[in-house]
């Protein structure tokens, strides 16, 4: 897995401290992950996952894809950096019986119109 953080890092474009800035960790703990002088745990693994996507089976074993595609990822990984009210509105919305969010985005749709 070590291999492949660094393989990740790489093909974002990131410096180990821009790559660990989103995980919240140091630059010096990303190259102890890269170079195999630290394991990974499964709060890191879950944090890169969700924060730049990636596919978890790719991550841990090499095999798929090394990012998850658009219908694997959750709302919560969709929504990145979105504020707290932003993710209230999106789950109130989601809760929605579904006759309402269509009259919901008639309504946006028409006013979108204008």
């Amino acid at each position: 897995m070590n291999k492949r953080i660094k393989e990740l890092r790489k093909s974002l474009g990131l410096s180990g401290e821009k790559f660990g800035e989103k995980l919240g960790v140091t630059r010096t703990a990303i190259s102890l992950l890269e170079t195999g002088k630290n394991n990974l745990t499964e709060q890191m693994i879950k944090a890169i996952c969700r924060t730049y996507h990636v596919n978890e089976d790719w991550l841990r074993t090499g095999e798929g894809d090394m990012f998850a595609s658009t219908s694997e990822l959750s709302l919560d990984e969709l929504a990145g950096d979105a504020d707290p009210l932003e993710l209230d509105i999106l789950k109130a919305y989601f809760s929605l019986d579904k006759d309402l969010r269509q009259q919901a985005l008639e309504h946006f749709k028409e006013e979108l119109k204008k």
